[in-house]
């Protein structure tokens, strides 16, 4: 069995739903046990400002399915949620959001698939989640844990604790 953690997200009608119905997808999927779920954070869009926030969580899973196949079934999900790809606007709105954050320490880049995801170390939606998780993860290629990685963001989007948001 393989470790790897993958980052959901939504921002489109019944967020915190599309993340419940993945974590459900993802428990029926052949070659996949959910061992752990982060706690679900309200995190700032990037990139396209102009759209409403995400709802993110990281799940910590073990598999017995390549990377490949381990994206294939997580664009399946996506696609099953309604989830519509547009090349033009990669940071548009979207109902689910899959991404393969680690898988253990492998290093894969190719057009197809990047792991460990190529911006997650800029990322605070996924930072945050990572560090209930797994604080103590070495990034494979950047060889920082995830709280050294979180704790060195310059300029981090702004991430809330799921209902917290606007209740200080």
């Amino acid at each position: 069995m393989i470790t790897a953690y993958l980052c959901a997200g939504s921002n489109i009608g019944d967020r915190v739903g599309y993340l419940q119905q993945a974590n459900n997808l993802l428990k029926d999927a052949d070659g996949i046990t959910v061992v752990d779920i982060s706690s679900i954070y309200e995190t700032e869009p990037i990139g396209f400002k102009d759209q409403e926030w995400f709802a993110n969580a990281v799940l910590k899973i073990e598999t017995t399915l390549t990377p490949y196949e381990l994206l294939a079934t997580c664009m399946r999900i996506e696609q099953q949620l309604g989830r519509k790809r547009h090349p033009e606007n990669r940071f548009g709105p979207r109902t689910l959001d899959l991404d393969i954050l680690f898988y253990e320490d492998q290093v894969i880049s190719d057009e197809s698939l990047q792991i460990p995801h190529p911006r997650m170390h800029e990322r605070a939606y996924a930072l945050v989640p990572m560090l209930e998780l797994d604080p103590d993860f070495v990034h494979p290629v950047i060889k920082k844990s995830v709280f050294e990685i979180h704790d060195e963001l310059e300029e981090p989007e702004e991430v809330y604790l799921y209902g917290t948001r606007g209740n200080f």
